[in-house]
């Protein structure tokens, strides 16, 4: 199964990304952690130390062609491809792959075009993966999200982040791009404001699969750079979080 995690930059996708992650963690799960967002925050939130990224690595091999050091010859995608497979991460329970970005100039959209062969390569390999996609529209418009399998928006309360929940949705079925299921996700909901977000939010027309509260443990745990994949089993994130896959399950 891919599971793809996107919303609005700020609304907490890589909060769900790391606890969904920590939610399949000791259940036998080949598990695949993606970080294709340009401003990785995911390696911090699983307490890991990422060196190379994939945009790191095609940045290299763009050098090392121009200054000849590559055969003409050579089928680059091959060095590439064992390139990036070699800087995937390893854990006891889970494996991690950061994209980054380029370190040149150029388009970020290079950099796309290989998570999408990424995700075909390695999709044979892991029971579960899970993206925490590029903020905001683009990974549908490149086609990135293509091929998941259950994408999950994330929003919080504000306008604006209702409003990129709908577009991902109306651009979804614009460019004919199609999920086994798509759920949205309410994150950083205040006590008591239930029933307003949700009517306005219905509006959207997507399935919600749960709502996190603000919680000020995980406003504590962002102060003092803790990983949020460390969050206590009994935390209110976390036990929502285990509620959500519960309802993935039911379908």
């Amino acid at each position: 199964m891919i599971i793809a995690v996107s919303g609005k930059g700020g609304t907490g996708k890589t909060l769900v990304s790391s606890l969904l992650i920590k939610s399949l963690i000791g259940k036998d799960l080949d598990i695949l952690a993606i970080d294709a967002d340009p401003d990785s925050n995911l390696p911090e939130a699983l307490g890991i130390e990422v060196d190379r990224t994939v945009g790191d690595i095609r940045e290299e091999l763009k050098k090392d062609t121009a200054e000849g050091n590559i055969p003409p010859e050579a089928n680059k995608w091959d060095i590439l491809d064992y390139k990036i497979m070699e800087s995937i991460i390893e854990t006891p329970e889970f494996d991690l792959l950061v994209m980054g970005r380029p370190e040149g100039s150029g388009c970020y959209c290079a950099v796309n075009n290989i998570l999408r062969k990424i995700i075909e390569r390695l999709s044979s390999n892991y029971d579960i993966i899970v993206i925490d996609t590029e903020a905001g529209l683009e990974h549908l418009s490149r086609r990135t999200t293509q091929n998941v399998d259950l994408m999950l928006v994330v929003t919080d309360p504000s306008k604006r982040g209702i409003l990129t929940a709908q577009r991902i949705e109306e651009l979804s079925e614009d460019l004919d791009i199609t999920f086994k299921k798509q759920y949205l996700i309410l994150n950083r909901v205040k006590t008591g404001n239930e029933d307003e977000l949700l009517e306005e939010v219905n509006k959207i027309g997507l399935e919600i699969a749960g709502i996190i509260h603000e919680d000020e443990l995980i406003e504590s745990y962002d102060r003092e750079g803790t990983p949020l994949i460390n969050l206590p089993d009994d935390s209110q994130a976390f036990t929502s979080i285990l509620k959500i896959t519960e309802v993935f399950k039911g379908n």
